[in-house]
This record gives structure tokens, C-alpha cells and sequence, in this order.
């Protein structure tokens, strides 16, 4: 029989690994529990720190990755520093706004090229900032110039005739020196009586333009309700006379009056009657700033294209031009008539214009719109401080810059009360005195020696019967265009023109009528 001996030694090495085994049981318990209360006290904060971060986009990441990777700079107390990164580069930048770009600096050509650049050649902030600068500027630059050349493109285009209106001209011409029927009596004999009857609406246009003349007449005539009332007088010049007078002869206005008259057919019009507009128009340094060359000599770079727009308009030939100016002898011109209407050849007609003869003016010359109560800040803002160079003395004597202006080019004139003043005399001397000042006291043609002249002779009439800016105002409400009597395309863009805005040539060329011969045949519908 085998017999087993345990010896002392073995014994208590067993009770030793029982004792450890019963250790490392009690020590998982403990563990686990801890582990449990500080994960319980961490959880919040976790679930915290992820909504915030969900509600700063993390909702979009689609993987526990993409989680992780946002989460993990902000558990680890990193922080985003693109915001120092950028407060860093605007201080660069104020740095080098002051600072002179370096000589030698090769700007790129495009962004690509600049990014390009920077990765190939590992430019600094400051480099990469100077280059910015000198980009800026460089388009800055090219940008303006580009400006000042398409505003002179256009003053060109303004004072040029298109070659379709000239074509007209010379046909209705050559039609007025072969056709009878071109060269009859306007008007007729038995309305010759017409032309000085008070009880008639009588309409003054001043135009060496036949396509615009006839979209006035036409227009007056088709908006009005009592058309065989309306008697047109049209003034041109003499080379113009034969083509107006084709034109109206060949295509009458019935039933309205059209009187064609020429300059030189006004026994009144002598150089002894008007000696100033005769100095305007021949004096060669006058002519040389209408004329000439209107970049030489001004600073472009102390202006601004809306400021040099304004020069060149005021610069057109036309303001030397004596058919511009003849509205200042109205009187004188028609010596039986008591009121009329004075009209531009830039406007169009839409609504009956026989209440504007009602309009009591109030011993007043002068009905006009008033230019300086509009909502349009950029066409009814105007004052005399817009028309005149106030540091001149006399103007600033004789002038308040916050007076209201006025329109000319749809005007009810009282001849009767004119007559009674010294409106003409006022208007020459102070043409004169510009002569004098070598034309520095204004800046546009016509109206500003008119607003001098009929200082205290205004009437203001409602806004509605003369809507302006069509000509410049590229923004100019449709709705409003519809509404208004008597619509202004005053500016360089005429409707006639390429450059004129074409949203709003429609309204003149509704009464351009094509299907005529010489329309057709001149191209006019391909032009405009």
C-alpha cells in the first residue's frame, strides 16, 4: 500500500495560490465597480461635449472615424487655430497696405498662376501679400482705364449721326428737289390761318433730326383726343429745311398742322439780334472745347468716370449749336401766339397733352418739372449746385446752390407774361459773362443760363407730365415709363442710337413706322 506524505512546504504554497486567486478575484470586483462610477460620472460630459460638437457640424461625419477624428483634438484640449492664423495675416496686410511694393515684383498672371507660384516657390505671407496688393492695383488700373475709354467711345457715338439717319436726310433730300408733291405748301393755304389761332394747341420742336421729329409728331398726334387741334411748328436748319419738309409733306399729320420753317427763314434771327450765340458758335475756342480733343490735358486720376461722364456730355457739340438755343426767342419767333408747348426731339408723347394749355400758371412764364423731389436720387436730385461752379464769385453771389432745378425739354411757356420781362437779355449777359470766364461759371449747355434767366418765372407742374433719364439712367422703372405723359430719353442714350438701353427703345420705336419707303430703304430697322 502506497502511502502520501504532504509536506510542510507544499502545504502552505497551495495556500499561498488560493490566497492570490481569492486576491485577484476581490481586486476585478473593485476595479469593475470603479470603473463603472467614473464612467458614470464621465458620460454626461461626453454626451455633452458630442452634442455641442453635432450642433457645430459634426452631424454631417457618416463614420465613427470621422467622429473620432473631430473629437479627438477637443478631449485632448487641442484647438483650432485658423482664427489666429487669419487675425496673423490681417496684420500683414495692414502692414503692406502703407508700404511700397518692391521693384522687380513679377506679378502672375491669373489666381491659378499665383497659387502656382506659392506652392513652387514656398513665398512667405508678406511676399504672398505684396503680391495680392500689386494685383489689386494693377486691375484697379486697368479697370478705370477701360472706363474712361468706353465713356469717350460713347460721347462719340453720341455725337455722331448714324449713318441710317444721315441716309434718310440726303433721300428725303433729293426727294424734295425732283417731287412736287415733296416741295408743297405746309400747311396747306386755307390752315395757313391756324398757325397764329389761340384757340389751337400749339407745339414748338426745335430739330435737325427727321426720324426724331416725326416719333414726337406722330406720338403727340395718336396720344391726343383732340388731334385737328393741334398746330406743330418745327424749326430746323437750312441744310436739313428740303429733308424736314419732304418728309412732312410726303407724310402728312392729319388730322394736326405741321409747319416746317428753317432758320434762315426768320427775318428776327440776324447776327444783330443775336450776337452772343454768334460768338458761341464760331469762336475757335469754343469750338475747340466742344470739338477737340477731351482727354488732353484732364487729370484722370483725380476724377471719377461718373464726374468725367458729366464733363463729356456737357461738351456735346450740340450746346453750341443755335437750334439748341432758339427756345429763348420763343416770343420773338411767333409774336401772335399766347402759350404753347415747347418740346424736345428726344421725347415721346403718351398721353393727351391738351390739359397742359388749362394749367394756370399764376403769372408765371414758365411751367416745368421740378427736378429736385424725386424718389429717383439719380435723376431728380438736381439743384443748382449740380449745374454750377459755385467757387466762382459771381455765381456765388448771384446763386443759391440748394435752389431747386428744372426740366427743359417739355416746357409750357406763357408768352404773354414773357413778354413783359427781360428773360432774354438776362440769358445773353450771362452768356456773356461766361465767355468771359472761359466758360468756367457751368458745365452743361443750355439749361443752367436758362435757370438764371427764368429765376423767379417757374411754375411747378406735376412730376407725371415729364419723366426724365431715359437717355442715362439705365435703371429707370418700367412701370413708371408707362404712367408718364411725356417720357425724356435726355442723355447720350437715344433710342435712335446703338447705345441706347434696349428695354427702353420700345417706347420710341412704337411710332417709327417701318413699312415706309425711305424708312426701309435707309435701313432704319436694322440700325436700331
Amino acid at each position: 500500500m502506497r502511502s502520501i506524505t504532504i509536506s510542510s512546504s507544499s502545504s502552505n504554497g497551495f495556500i499561498d495560490l488560493m490566497k492570490i486567486k481569492v486576491a485577484a478575484r476581490h481586486i476585478s470586483y473593485r476595479t469593475l465597480f470603479h470603473t463603472i462610477l467614473i464612467l458614470a460620472f464621465l458620460l454626461p460630459f461626453v454626451f455633452i461635449l458630442t452634442a455641442v460638437v453635432t450642433l457645430e457640424g459634426v452631424n454631417k461625419c457618416s463614420s465613427f472615424d470621422c467622429l473620432g477624428r473631430r473629437l479627438g483634438p477637443r478631449l485632448l484640449g487641442r484647438v483650432d487655430d485658423s482664427g489666429r492664423l487669419v487675425k496673423d495675416f490681417y496684420k500683414i496686410l495692414n502692414q503692406v497696405k502703407n508700404e511700397e511694393i518692391p521693384d522687380g515684383l513679377k506679378l502672375p498672371a491669373s489666381f491659378n498662376h499665383l497659387v502656382s507660384e506659392m506652392k513652387n516657390n514656398q513665398y512667405d505671407a508678406r511676399t504672398f501679400a505684396f503680391m495680392l496688393k500689386a494685383m489689386m492695383e494693377k486691375l484697379e488700373r486697368e479697370i478705370r482705364e477701360s472706363k474712361f475709354a468706353e465713356l469717350m467711345n460713347k460721347h462719340f457715338a453720341a455725337s455722331s449721326i448714324p449713318k441710317s439717319i444721315h441716309c434718310l436726310s440726303l433721300r428725303l433730300t433729293d426727294e424734295y428737289s425732283s417731287n412736287a408733291h415733296a416741295r408743297k405748301q405746309l400747311p396747306s393755304p386755307e390752315f395757313l390761318p391756324l398757325l397764329s389761332d389761340n384757340s389751337c394747341h400749339h407745339f414748338v420742336l426745335s430739330t435737325d433730326n427727321i426720324l426724331a421729329a416725326s416719333v414726337v409728331v406722330t406720338s403727340t398726334v395718336q396720344s391726343s383726343l383732340k388731334p385737328d387741334r393741334i398746330v406743330f411748328h418745327i424749326i430746323t436748319d437750312k441744310k436739313t429745311y428740303a429733308g424736314m419738309h419732304s418728309w412732312f409733306a410726303l407724310n402728312p399729320a392729319s388730322p394736326a398742322i405741321v409747319e416746317v420753317k428753317g432758320v434762315h427763314q426768320f427775318d428776327w434771327l440776324t447776327r444783330e439780334n443775336v450776337p452772343v450765340l454768334e460768338a458761341v458758335e464760331n469762336h475757335n475756342g469754343i469750338r475747340n472745347y466742344y470739338h477737340g480733343n477731351h482727354i488732353a490735358g484732364a487729370n484722370l486720376s483725380d476724377t471719377t468716370p461718373r464726374r468725367f461722364a458729366s464733363k463729356l456730355q456737357a461738351r456735346s457739340p450740340k450746346y453750341i449749336s443755335l437750334l439748341n438755343h432758339l427756345r429763348i426767342y420763343i416770343p420773338e419767333l411767333f409774336p401772335n401766339l399766347d402759350k404753347v408747348v415747347f418740346l424736345d426731339d428726344d421725347v415721346v408723347i403718351q398721353r393727351d397733352l391738351s390739359p397742359l394749355f388749362e394749367i394756370d400758371l399764376r403769372g408765371k412764364v414758365n411751367g416745368a418739372v421740378e427736378t429736385c423731389k424725386g424718389e429717383d436720387e439719380w435723376v431728380m436730385s438736381k439743384h443748382f449746385k449740380n449745374y454750377f461752379n459755385f467757387s466762382h464769385p459771381l455765381i456765388a453771389k448771384n446763386l443759391d446752390p440748394d435752389e431747386c432745378a428744372w426740366a427743359y425739354g417739355m416746357n409750357i411757356f406763357d408768352l404773354r407774361a414773357w413778354r413783359k420781362t427781360n428773360i432774354r437779355e438776362t440769358y445773353h449777359s450771362w452768356l456773356k459773362e461766361n465767355l468771359k470766364s472761359n466758360l468756367t461759371m457751368w458745365k452743361l449747355g443750355t439749361l443752367p443760363p436758362a435757370l438764371i434767366a427764368f429765376k423767379g418765372h417757374v411754375h411747378p407742374i406735376d412730376p407725371f407730365w415729364h419723366m426724365l433719364g431715359l437717355g442715362y439712367q439705365n435703371k429707370t422703372n418700367i412701370e413708371s415709363v408707362k404712367k408718364a405723359a411725356v417720357i425724356h430719353y435726355n442723355g447720350q442714350s437715344k433710342p435712335w442710337l446703338d447705345i441706347g438701353f434696349e428695354h427702353l427703345r420700345p417706347f420710341w420705336t412704337k411710332y417709327v413706322n417701318y413699312s415706309n419707303d425711305f424708312i426701309s430703304n435707309c435701313h432704319i430697322l436694322d440700325s436700331v
